[in-house]
């Protein structure tokens, strides 16, 4: 039977904000071979406030195998509703299977918005009092405390659904009749505010009761009002100085009435028990302060202020496309050392980010527990150096309960260690735990082999995502930076793609790039842009045109192109206005150039040449893809002309590149800046003695680092690919793993036996760059991959390389078609192989193999096998085109 699962709408799975006409996608699944869709239907019902549904668009039976594609276009959507849509997939047989997926819109028009800004009363000043000497620090006392807001009503009834949508200029937690709305984390994250703050939405008709009623929330600073980045001078208060709350709650009742209550002046605000909450700064806490039944309709509002309505501007806000942060993960302590009486240092086991939760017992009533926070130790301390001015304390006062849970709700940290002081007694490793917070994505893919340390790294890069999607991609999660930096995340993104669902965020995130793309056409370092208020050095700024063209390769979506197009063609446009000769010099921005290479430096002018190139050619097969022939074919001949000078200026006739190093080698094969194959064959020469020289050993920067695996192993040097993979001596991916690293470091000498810590000025523990390595364990040594024209998958290819080092590999990947296994095991002198196929198109097979008469599968030669066809031999390998299904190939491996 063919099953379709993971059903989506605009790729998100039942989301509650659609405002536009959507798309819908699953994916297939089958057991039996020679399975796929031959056509599908849609039909989408919106449910009705007084019961059943109405049909509101039907797509007819549509003749395609596609899995995604398919676009809504019925009537209007309304506003606030839920919508079903059933999915029926016909199979090759005529057998129909169907599934129903569900979505819910947020508020389609503008003008349908009744809420206004709300935030603290101005009138009701606290009463100043001269400085004294606290524990909170000076860095951090002008910090206001988290607001309340409340706002009481009455129901004859409930009502058939109920709808909130909300957001903040800040971030915020909801409540309805003291029940938390939601799952979200630090809502509605940071976006380009200037621009577009998202709004959640949310079903809450199961909250609300006939009777007294009550809607609540907590406001925090957040990115909005809070401490971003490094510089003192101007670290806080980018976007505004004062945090703001809006939330409209809609009510259908079953007749079709619809009533609305919004943010507005009629609503109560005080202080809370949290004093203060900070991004980097941490959370302080009073419990002593607090007002349990603050959010529930009993409570009395007496003393309260009224709130302030702060703005009614509602032009900005923009409904949440992909998945919110929310917490995924509990990990236990692992051990829990007692340094000095009340001072306890915890060992989680995981470089990670999110918060301690912490429980305590039999404390005294004022006592106060401080939580410190650092990603590794030095002599047995935290190390907190490189923290810079981030202050990641979390301090809880107790109020004299037997026992009290202290978990911050306003903040996060990077962290492995925690220091807990102010504990009376012993501190039991079952009473503290951490809460890992992220971007709550699916993951898609999976590996594990018969070396361990090779999965720890694996792990170690699938940490550094979870760690860095936080909202945005960031650079780093512990220190004062925690920025978007372009070229981090365009190198990064292949493997971010390959391992979770990350396509909706950076799709989202690319708008805050375009928002701050300058008229010149200049992409940004960083965004959302502040701090770092110049144009995009070369490799960063690119990372406006490479993302987005990432995106449509993992995921086949062209409305990402479609949306970045003319973007991109500025980009490019913006280096050969200022840069006739074609050799790109200026307008460089800050030119980092292969940042954080070890050992030789390649030269700038190469690397940005070759970026030029490559983005003009990524412009073009944009464009070529849209059907904007014209422009495609301007810049494939501009893209031409950059690759001729760039050979003019930088390759000698013998090969060498200017500069000679692993990172121009890799730039010059990559991005096919050759004249023809034997000068190819002259470059791939000269990398590999660039690697020999070195007693194979690796010099690239995090720009080019991603690309060694790859190409040596597409230039017919794998063995070096795996000899570099499997290297621990320093500097390696694995010299940080034996060294007990459970997330990527920033730098490949973070740590040293030789001379302990680098610099404290920048040293993350935590940092993705240098794992974007990772999509090669699927692509290269489990040969899950698609065809250089494909997209999306929609043509997969399989071709495993042998790791020399390994007796097995196994893993998968969630494709937009369905899941892809691949899993090889060294039995004697054979290879046996085991792949699964989804449903759909062909897939062609290359079997590290020569001889097609040695190959078997479910023990008889393989060409007599359903679903096995040979196809022309390849010089190293046997080709078999594979139907859809599970395969169980043995062969003599060469």
């Amino acid at each position: 039977m063919l099953e379709p699962y993971a059903l989506r709408t605009d790729g998100q799975a039942d989301p509650q904000g659609i405002v536009a006409a959507p798309s819908f996608s699953w994916r297939l699944r089958s057991a039996r071979r020679g399975a796929r869709q031959v056509a599908y239907r849609v039909v989408v019902s919106v449910r009705l406030p007084g019961g059943g549904s109405a049909r509101v668009w039907d797509s007819g039976r549509i003749e395609s195998s596609l899995t995604t594609g398919a676009h809504y276009g019925g009537a209007p959507l309304s506003s606030s509703a839920d919508y079903d849509w059933l999915l029926a997939v016909e199979d090759e047989g005529g057998d129909v299977v169907e599934r129903t997926g569900r979505f819910a819109t947020g508020i389609v028009h503008a003008d349908e918005w009744a809420a206004a800004w709300i935030g603290r009363n101005p009138v009701f000043q606290q009463v100043a009092l001269p400085p004294q000497d606290t524990d909170i620090s000076f860095t951090v006392n002008k910090l206001q405390p988290v607001r309340r807001f409340v706002r009481h009503f009455d129901l004859e009834a409930v009502p058939a659904t109920a709808k909130v949508h909300a957001s903040a200029q800040g971030i915020y937690r909801l409540y309805v009749n003291g029940r938390r709305v939601g799952a979200d984390e630090l809502a509605p994250g940071w976006t380009e505010y200037r621009d577009r703050i998202t709004y959640q939405s949310w079903d809450v008709t199961g909250h609300l009761r006939p009777g007294r009623n009550s809607i609540a929330a907590l406001l925090g600073d957040g990115w909005y009002v809070g401490f971003i980045g490094t510089d003192r001078r101007h670290q806080a208060q980018h976007y505004g100085k004062q945090p703001a709350l809006l939330v409209q709650l809609m009510m259908d009742a079953g007749d079709g009435g619809r009533s609305v209550i919004g943010t507005d002046d009629r609503w109560s605000e005080s202080a809370s028990d949290i004093l203060y909450a900070d991004m980097l700064m941490g959370q302080y806490e009073d419990s002593r302060r607090a007002q349990p039944d603050w959010h529930l309709p009993t409570c009395d509002l007496t003393g309260w202020s009224s709130a302030a309505v702060v703005g009614t501007d509602v032009d900005r806000l923009t409904p949440e496309v992909d998945p919110g942060v929310r917490a995924t993960k509990v990990l236990p302590a692992i051990s829990v050392e007692e340094r000095a009486p009340r001072r306890h240092i915890v060992d989680f086991g995981q470089n990670l980010v999110g918060r301690v939760r912490l429980t305590v017992r039999g404390q005294a009533a004022g006592t106060r527990i401080q939580l410190d926070h650092a990603e590794v130790l030095d002599e047995g301390e935290l190390y907190t150096a490189n923290l810079r001015t981030a202050e990641p304390r979390d301090v809880f006062w107790t109020n004299g309960d037997a026992e009290q849970t202290f978990e911050p709700r306003f903040t996060l940290h990077g962290f492995r260690f925690a220091e807990v002081q102010g504990l009376a007694g012993p501190l039991q490793a079952a009473d503290v735990e951490a809460v890992v917070l992220h971007n709550d994505v699916e993951f898609l893919g999976e590996f594990s082999s018969s070396d361990a340390p090779l999965d720890r790294l694996f792990q170690n890069i699938s940490w550094g995502l979870r760690g860095n999607f936080v909202s945005i991609p960031t650079d780093c999660p512990q220190r004062d930076e925690r920025l978007g930096w372009l070229a981090d995340a365009q190198v990064f993104a292949p493997t971010a793609l390959a391992l979770a669902d990350v396509g909706p965020l950076l799709r989202r995130w690319m708008r805050d790039v375009r928002s701050a793309q300058n008229d010149d056409g200049a992409f940004p370092d960083i965004a959302p842009h502040l701090i770092h208020l110049r144009e995009g050095a070369p490799a960063w700024g690119d990372g406006g045109v490479t993302i987005p063209w990432s995106i449509h390769r993992a995921t086949g979506d062209l409305a990402v192109l479609e949306e970045a197009a003319d973007s991109m063609m500025a980009w490019v446009r913006h280096i050969e206005r200022h840069n006739p000769s074609l050799i790109w010099r200026t307008q460089v921005g800050n030119d980092y150039g292969d940042w954080l290479q070890i050992g030789e430096e390649t030269r700038k002018d190469v690397l940005s040449t070759a970026y030029f190139a490559h983005s003009a050619d990524l412009t073009a097969r944009t464009l070529r893809k849209l059907g904007r022939d014209a422009e495609a074919s301007e810049f494939e001949e501009l893209r031409a002309r950059i690759a001729a000078t760039f050979r003019d200026a930088f390759v000698a006739p013998d090969g060498t590149v200017a500069g000679d190093t692993q990172g121009s080698y890799l730039l010059a094969l990559a991005f096919g800046l050759y004249r023809d194959a034997a000068e190819k064959d002259r470059l791939a020469e000269r990398l590999v003695e660039t690697v020999v020289r070195r007693e194979v050993s690796l010099t690239t920067g995090f720009v080019t680092v991603g690309l060694l695996c790859p190409v040596l192993a597409e230039v017919g040097r794998e063995d070096l690919a795996f000899r570099l993979l499997h290297n621990d001596r320093y500097p390696s991916w694995l010299f940080s793993v034996n060294n007990g690293a459970t997330t990527i470091w920033e730098r490949w000498d973070g740590w040293t036996p030789e001379h302990g810590f680098q610099s404290a000025r920048m040293n993350s523990f935590n940092h993705y760059s240098l794992g974007s390595v990772g999509a090669w364990f699927l692509s290269g040594i489990l040969g899950i991959t698609q065809t250089s024209e494909s997209a999306g998958y929609s043509e997969i290819a399989l071709a495993p390389r042998l790791d020399p080092f390994l007796q097995h590999a196994r893993g998968a990947l969630e494709t937009p078609r369905g899941r892809v296994e691949s899993a090889w095991r060294r039995e004697g002198a054979e290879i046996a192989w085991t792949i699964t196929v989804p449903p759909g198109g062909a897939v062609i097979a290359h079997l590290p193999c020569r001889t097609p008469s040695e190959i078997t599968e479910g023990g008889e030669n393989a060409t007599h096998s359903q679903g096995v066809t040979l196809m022309d031999p390849g010089p190293e390998s046997t080709r078999l085109r594979l139907e859809s299904g599970t395969f169980n190939f043995r062969f003599p491996p060469g």
